[in-house]
C-alpha cells in the first residue's frame, strides 16, 4: 500500500522517533493494528475537544434537538 504523501523537509523529535520505530517493516496485521490505534487515539482527542468545545458554548443534547427539526430558513 503506498500513500502519497509529502514529507516536510524537518521533522520533530516524536516524528523522528517514530521513524526509528518503523524502521524495519512490520507484518501486515501489526501494522494495520498500529493504523487502529492511532485512529482510535485521534478519535478520543477529536472527542475531548468536541466536548470542550460544548462545555464552553452551552450547547446541550437539546440543542442538536431543536438543529436536526428546525428548518435552516426559519428564524
Amino acid at each position: 500500500m503506498a500513500a502519497n504523501v509529502e514529507i516536510p523537509s524537518t521533522l520533530n523529535e516524536q516524528q523522528m522517533l517514530m521513524l526509528q520505530l518503523l524502521k524495519n517493516p512490520l507484518p501486515d496485521a501489526d501494522f494495520l493494528q498500529l493504523r487502529r490505534l492511532a485512529v482510535k487515539l485521534l478519535a478520543q482527542q477529536l472527542d475531548s475537544l468536541v466536548d470542550d468545545w460544548e462545555n464552553e458554548n452551552n450547547i446541550t443534547p437539546e440543542y442538536y434537538n431543536q438543529l436536526a427539526k428546525g428548518h435552516f430558513r426559519s428564524k
